[in-house]
């Protein structure tokens, strides 16, 4: 049997050895919870745990009305416990939660950088004939929450592609009308390579550094392009430096025969190890034995940058539905081959528009996320679809305008954003009219979909700090306001706890 066969055997076989440790472990829901970056992971987590933990306590079970188990009172409590893995950095919740509610100097936290974990035990009254034949009323749903960044799971469909194919297809992408001016410099000094000359250090460097450089800009506000594995490349963590990120794509045929110690051969062998050390790893010990996932998506910041962010992120979002393996567990699948068999997208900051255009954002993520759906639920996966924000920072208000009622929302912008020339200082609140999603979904693939320069798309979507926090008697924080966190709740775990 061939070496990779060999591989792909053990692999495989590491899988189903630690989905069986799952299984026997008990009841456990493993949440995966990702998105691309400043899609609000981070705030989500920290919300969702907020709010199970301490809804009770604060006598807030109006709040998540959708959300059963809780409104029909048949939660007993819910807690933070050790996470189980042991070699996984906890999820810094406390850290998370401080800097929603710390008063004047409330910030968002920091973005999602690496994978981390946190475990919330839930104890409910269950309707099982199992326990109630025992004489056992309640029974606990331990979910384990699994924190990761979004392109890491756009890194899944490299485990298919050659160093050929990535390259032609990246190489391709650079050369389209929304990437060319910032892939110039990569692509220029791309150019001139021979993949078949000698491999020198310094060429290898110099390319994966303008290519990162590229894929750096790409990320930004102004283009907010979503497609850029490797995904490591910009979130290298203890990698940085090392072979395994330094290479970049190059004019390769498939199948051509490079020279040993050309430069070509160095960056394919760089592309597989980076394929062995990081991207299987990955998949290995933490996305295959997800049983559940929540997607955030900000579309608003790819409506804000026009219709190739779009477009772009369209692709990603098919990308990442495919990356899943999606399926209806049953026993056999739950023991030897977990499949994800829910899946939410969410597109978050829901709180930017007046709750007139709810309906319309969540129209435009279903289109973006149509054709992956098609094919996932056609396998038995579970997929929705909403429009929210884990964390409300603003409210809405109707203001008088010439003599005409507007419907607005009123936030305190983060400092330095801006109307016009007008210039936020991060204290005052501001009233924002941020105006309609197109009704038509596919608009916004159009160059006029939304007909915004720079200053107006800033106009529609500003940033806004978080609310100012209320305390209940122990002086803890009461949970923060949310628009459908409840119905999110209720998708992912609720018939967990029946």
């Amino acid at each position: 049997m061939p070496s990779s066969q060999m591989s792909d055997l053990w692999f495989e076989t590491r899988v189903a050895a630690e989905s069986l440790a799952d299984f026997v472990s008990g009841a456990r829901l493993r949440l995966g919870v990702t998105g691309l970056s400043r899609s609000g992971k981070t705030v989500f987590i920290t919300s969702l745990v907020h709010h199970l933990t301490r809804a009770l306590a604060a006598g807030r079970k109006a709040h998540l009305p959708v959300f059963r188990a809780l409104a029909e009172g048949r939660i007993v409590s819910a807690h933070l416990d050790p996470q189980p893995d042991f070699n996984v950095p906890r999820f810094a919740y406390e850290e998370h939660l401080e800097a929603l509610t710390s008063g004047e100097e409330r910030h968002w936290p920091q973005s999602t950088r690496r994978i981390s974990e946190l475990r919330v035990a839930i104890e409910f009254k269950s309707n099982a004939w199992s326990l109630r034949h025992i004489g056992q009323e309640t029974a606990r749903l331990d979910i384990d929450i699994v924190d990761y960044p979004g392109e890491w799971l756009l890194d899944l469909p490299l485990l298919g592609k050659s160093y050929a194919q990535w390259s032609h297809e990246t190489l391709e992408a650079a050369s389209a009308a929304a990437r060319a001016p910032i892939a110039a410099e990569w692509r220029g000094a791309t150019v001139g390579v021979d993949p078949k000359g000698r491999y020198a250090e310094q060429s290898a460097q110099k390319l994966a550094r303008l290519f990162t450089e590229y894929l750096r800009l790409a990320k930004t506000e102004r283009f907010a392009l979503s497609t850029l594995p490797p995904g490591r490349f910009l979130m290298p963590g203890d990698l940085e430096g090392s072979p395994a990120l330094t290479f970049a794509p190059l004019p390769v045929e498939e199948g051509e025969e490079l020279p040993y110690r050309s430069l070509g051969r160095e960056m394919e062998r760089r592309y597989e190890a980076y394929k062995t050390h990081v991207v299987k790893p990955f998949f290995r010990d933490h996305f295959a034995r997800l049983d559940r996932q929540i997607v955030l998506v900000d579309a608003l910041a790819a409506l804000n940058s026009g219709p190739a962010a779009v477009r772009d992120l369209e692709n990603a979002l098919t990308d990442v539905l495919n990356a899943f393996r999606t399926g209806r567990s049953n026993l056999l699948s739950t023991i030897f081959r977990p499949k994800i068999d829910r899946i939410l997208f969410a597109a978050t900051k829901a709180d930017h528009l007046h709750h007139t255009s709810h309906d319309r954002l969540e129209a435009i993520l279903r289109h973006l996320t149509g054709r992956a759906i098609a094919r996932a639920e056609g396998v038995g996966a579970e997929i929705d679809v909403i429009a929210m924000a884990a964390v409300r920072a603003t409210r809405e208000a109707v203001v008088r305008h010439e003599g005409e009622k507007l419907s607005a929302i009123v936030g305190t912008p983060i400092e330095g954003e801006r109307i016009g020339d007008d210039v936020f200082d991060g204290v005052a609140e501001g009233a924002i009219f941020p105006g309609e999603l197109p009704d038509d979904p596919k608009a916004v693939f159009r160059g006029d979909a939304l007909a915004l320069d720079e200053e107006e798309a800033e106009f529609r979507f500003l940033k806004f700090r978080p609310p100012v926090a209320k305390f209940a008697k122990d002086r803890e924080p009461l949970p923060l306001p949310h628009i459908r966190l409840d119905r999110a709740m209720e998708f992912l775990v609720g018939d967990k706890l029946v």
